[in-house]
């Protein structure tokens, strides 16, 4: 069976590290805001943008979210084409991430239909490549990667799954596993087009089922986009070890890839982490509470400043009408958030922690 060969290294552990705290600001944030389902669309955006853009898709973040929104965009089809299927396979990870069960090989061949849909030949999509694939230097034409040969494919396939599920993996740390997917499957190429594109997605589903998508705030694919040079180096780093795909040490590849993961959702958690204020008020409440932008500000500046009048806080929103203040004060003082000291004009509102 396939053991994947690594050495949890000091720099391994400190991006995993950085994950759980991260997880962990971010789950247990008592305040989230309200526009959370903002924070997913965007991040669902850029991941369909930049999963695509690392192939050589040549549409736009801006025409990216004009076919999202099914408006008319002027661009060679094929980009249309794999923008509009990378949104498919964002909603088939989902219906994929609550089923219960292992991992299976159709779940890669399901993916990898929808990436291809009405790219390449329908017989091709969600089959094994029956053809030798070699990946070129696009300037020099120099093979800078060669799979294994195609025979090889159902086999290192089917092991890499027989590890996915085995007791043995299941001991090892989410992000590591999702790691080790990620490189198996571009390793391995099983697929004549669209390669790419299936692994980090697979890689997605890993996250998701194992509960570290993490509110689906963030997007991996904008991380290998913004510097591809880092993301194939890494893997040129293994590939170039052996030819033999057992054989190789995964350890640089996971270095990178668990830091990549660490740095997006540090990202996340600054977003969050001003609203924590106090884990109790999580406990209080029974659930995350969430807030508008307006409230947001105003209790970040109640909370930095341990209390605040309301001449304080009609200059923290200056272009807001003070009605529309006390009626954003008011809400959060019947959730309980905030508490009012004081009747007068001198009154002041204060965190209520307790």
């Amino acid at each position: 069976m396939y053991a994947p060969k690594y050495v949890i290294s000091g720099k391994i552990l400190k991006s995993i590290g950085a994950v759980e705290a991260s997880k962990e600001v971010i789950e247990n944030a008592p305040l989230v805001p309200s526009f959370e389902k903002q924070f997913q669309s965007d991040a669902i955006v850029r991941t369909i943008y930049h999963g695509t853009h690392i192939e050589g898709n040549d549409l736009t973040l801006v025409q990216t979210k004009k076919v999202l929104e099914g408006q008319e965009v002027y661009a060679h089809a094929r980009d249309i084409q794999e923008v509009i299927n990378y949104r498919n396979v964002v909603t088939l990870l989902d219906d994929m991430g609550v089923k219960r069960g292992g991992y299976d090989v159709e779940m890669l061949k399901e993916i990898h239909k929808e990436t291809v849909f009405k790219i390449i030949p329908d017989e091709k999509a969600g089959v094994f490549r029956t053809t030798e694939v070699v990946v070129k230097e696009e300037e020099t034409g120099q093979i800078i990667f060669q799979p294994p040969p195609f025979v090889e494919v159902p086999y290192l396939i089917d092991d890499f799954f027989a590890w996915l599920n085995s007791p043995e993996a299941m001991e090892v740390h989410p992000i590591l596993r999702a790691g080790i997917a990620h490189y198996t499957l571009v390793a391995i190429h099983p697929f004549v087009e669209g390669n790419g594109r299936t692994a980090r997605a697979f890689t997605t589903l890993l996250l998701i089922r194992e509960g570290y998508d993490i509110k689906r705030f963030f997007s991996m694919e904008e991380s290998f986009d913004e510097n591809p040079a880092a993301y194939y180096e890494a893997f040129a780093r293994v590939d170039r070890q052996s030819k033999n795909i057992a054989l190789r040490d995964l350890t640089p590849w996971l270095e990178y890839f668990t830091e990549v993961v660490a740095v997006e959702l540090s990202k996340v958690k600054e977003k969050v982490r001003k609203l924590s204020i106090d884990t109790r008020l999580k406990v209080k409440f029974g659930q995350q509470i969430a807030l508008t932008e307006r409230q947001m500000r105003l209790i970040e500046y109640i909370s930095d400043q341990g209390s605040a009048n309301m001449q304080e806080l009609t200059k923290v929103l200056p272009m807001v009408s003070e009605d529309t203040i006390l009626r954003d004060l008011k809400d959060a003082l019947d959730k309980g958030i905030i508490k009012k000291e004081g009747s007068t004009k001198a009154s002041k509102y204060v965190i209520a922690n307790k």
